[in-house]
This record gives C-alpha cells, sequence and structure tokens, in this order.
C-alpha cells in the first residue's frame, strides 16, 4: 500500500536536493511505502521500470545523506529509491528492540522493490546500511542484483557473538558498540543536546590515522560516547549549516533510539546469519571506504572475499573519512556508476 507523503515539519527534502543537471531537471519525490509492517519515507528520483537502485543509509543519517547520489543516478537512466530506514526520520519507529534485527531490515527495504514493480535491484548501503545492503544478498539473493557497501566492509561471520568479541577486545576500555547496549543509556546522552550530537559526530569525529584521538576515544571512564567527541572548530566543508540543521531538527524530533537499536541486535544478527539464505554474496559487490576512516581500525576488509564469492572490487580513496557519499560525492558517483554501467541490469 501507498499513500501521499504529508508535508514535513520542516521544508520538504525535494527542495533541499541539488536537482538541475544543464537541461534536464529529475524531479525528486517523498512519499510513504508500506513494508514489512512498518511505513517508511522514501525519496525517489528516475523513471519506474528503469534498473532500480536502493540506496540505505547509517547513523545518524537519514536518506538526505545520499542527496549527492540521488540526481546522479537519476540522470544516469536509473529508478533510485532512498528511504529514512526503520527509526529514522519519516518512518515508523518500533517500540521493541528486537524489531531492529537484520531479517526486519532487509526484509523492510526488499519490500520497496514489491512497491516498484521490480524483481531485482542494487542495494547500496553505508556505515549500518552497508551490512543490510551485504545481509540482503545472503537473506534475499534472489532479490539482489549487486551490492555495493560504503565504509563497512564485507566480514565472514564471527566463531563467537559479536559483544562476547568485543569486550575480550577491549576489556575495561571504552567502546561506543559497547556502550549503546543498554537501552536508555547512550539514548539519553545522544538526546539531551541532539545539536551538539550532530555536531561532534559530523564535524570532530576522529580519523582513523589520528591514534591520539583513538586512545581519548577508547580511555577508561565515567563520560559517554558524545563527551568524548572534540568540539569542532567549525563545519567541515562538506557539509552546510543548512544541512546540519535538517539533521538537528529530525534527531530533535525523533531522538536517537530507533537508531541505537540496531546496535542492540548485533547478536540477534549473528544468530539470523548463521541460517541465511545464501552462505556467501554471490552476485557482484563493490566496497568503497575513505582511507581516514576509523571505521577500517577495527573492521578487517582483508577477510571480504571469504564472505564474497561473486566478482569483488574495492576502492580506498584517499584522505576521505567515514562521512564518505557527503564528503567527496564526485568521486563516490564516478565509482558507484561505473560500477552499475558494467553490470547487466536492463
Amino acid at each position: 500500500m501507498v499513500v501521499p507523503a504529508g508535508r514535513p515539519e520542516r521544508r520538504p527534502l525535494l527542495s533541499r536536493l541539488p536537482l538541475c543537471f544543464g537541461e534536464t531537471v529529475h524531479a525528486s519525490t517523498e512519499r510513504l511505502v508500506d513494508t514489512n509492517g512498518v511505513r517508511l519515507r522514501v525519496v525517489e528520483a528516475g523513471d519506474r521500470g528503469a534498473p532500480v537502485v536502493v540506496l540505505a543509509h547509517g547513523f545518524p543519517e537519514l536518506a538526505y545523506s545520499w542527496r549527492h547520489q540521488i540526481p546522479a543516478l537519476a540522470e544516469a537512466g536509473y529508478h533510485v529509491l532512498a528511504p529514512d530506514q526503520r527509526g529514522y526520520g519519516g518512518s515508523s519507529r518500533p517500540e521493541a528492540v528486537e524489531a531492529y534485527d537484520i531479517r526486519e531490515l532487509t526484509t523492510d527495504i526488499v519490500g520497496l522493490l514489491d512497491d516498484a514493480g521490480a524483481e531485482r535491484a542494487v542495494f547500496v548501503g553505508h556505515d549500518w546500511g552497508a551490512p543490510v545492503a551485504w545481509g540482503s544478498a545472503q537473506l534475499h539473493p534472489d532479490r539482489v542484483a549487486a551490492v555495493v557497501g560504503l565504509s563497512v566492509p564485507p566480514v565472514p561471520r564471527a566463531q563467537v557473538p559479536p559483544t562476547q568479541a568485543l569486550r575480550k577486545l577491549f576489556g575495561e576500555k571504552f567502546f561506543y558498540m559497547l556502550y549503546f547496549q543498554k537501552p536508555g543509556v547512550a539514548d539519553a546522552e545522544l538526546g539531551a543536546d541532539p545539536a551538539k550530537t550532530i555536531r561532534r559526530m559530523m564535524g570532530g569525529l576522529p580519523g582513523g590515522s589520528d591514534p591520539a584521538a583513538a586512545l581519548r576515544m577508547a580511555r577508561p571512564g565515567p563520560e559517554g560516547f558524545v563527551d568524548r567527541l572534540p568540539e569542532p572548530d567549525g563545519l567541515p566543508d562538506w557539509i552546510s549549516a543548512d544541512d546540519l540543521d535538517h539533521y538537528i531538527a529530525e534527531f530533535t524530533r525523533t531522538g536517537f533510539t530507533g537508531g541505537l537499536n540496531w546496535y542492540r541486535n548485533l547478536d540477534r544478527n549473528w544468530e539470523i546469519m548463521a541460517h541465511a539464505v545464501s552462505p556467501t554474496i554471490r552476485v557482484p559487490a563493490l566496497f568503497i571506504a575513505g582511507a581516514d576512516d576509523p571505521v577500517l581500525s577495527f573492521m578487517r576488509r582483508d577477510r571480504a572475499t571469504e564472505v564474497v564469492t561473486g566478482p569483488y572490487r574495492e576502492v580506498v580513496i584517499d584522505g576521505a573519512g567515514h562521512w564518505l557519499q557527503q564528503e567527496r560525492p564526485g568521486e563516490v558517483n564516478a565509482t558507484l556508476l561505473a560500477f552499475l554501467n558494467g553490470l547487466e541490469l536492463r
């Protein structure tokens, strides 16, 4: 079931996207799509019937994080669907923690294909959206034509539950994924001042090449996550004050619990993936990362081919950090389009 989207509290995302390409204008629209028992706010562009590309955002992001990719992909002839995933923005925010496991998250976005009348799509995910994209290729292999992950590489299933492995690895040190596990704690800290949270995460997240910053983030102590992040001197050049305000307004309205609940399913996801439909990712796969992304300091991309048995390519962008598709849209778009144009999708 599809229902028209009402006017958002802030000015519509449609008016905030760079949509003009010379003489051609590809207009994005917002609508609400019912899928898998939830309602997702979806930004859509391109022609129905064209090859579908689904863009899955990460934490704490929104469909808006793909604002540079949506028009470029539509201009290149693709039908683009970018949802606020469950727990975020204009989409449903179920209360139960287990409502955010990998089975539910992948089924949500696969359901967008049914609404679009498409059998298969290319799934592209950033940050938490990357495991959703990789997971879709294993849990719903018949619906995935190819898969792209940004920031988080495909990794084989661990031998023990993830939280157990992380506690062994970090011991008494602070690690944000473990801090996020207890309901209510990180929710209160991040939600106390959403502007500070978003500002520090977007502008103060330390790069992987700064060992001193990594030590500060990991030191034992009572500080929470946001308090460990430095206050940036100003906004990075890849995000405007207006962009930042859009994120702040949305997370002020919704809080952060929906996104944090994704982390609270690490062990449940581990159990689910033990019974994946496909033991490996058999379709063409692409991984794009920023060389200065702190995620690469603890995610082993050298093990990707243990889980990807189809054609696989890795691209690392020098000088780029975690917020890759926003930081370096030109390079990301060129890499995505080269990959997509090399597939047999039509």
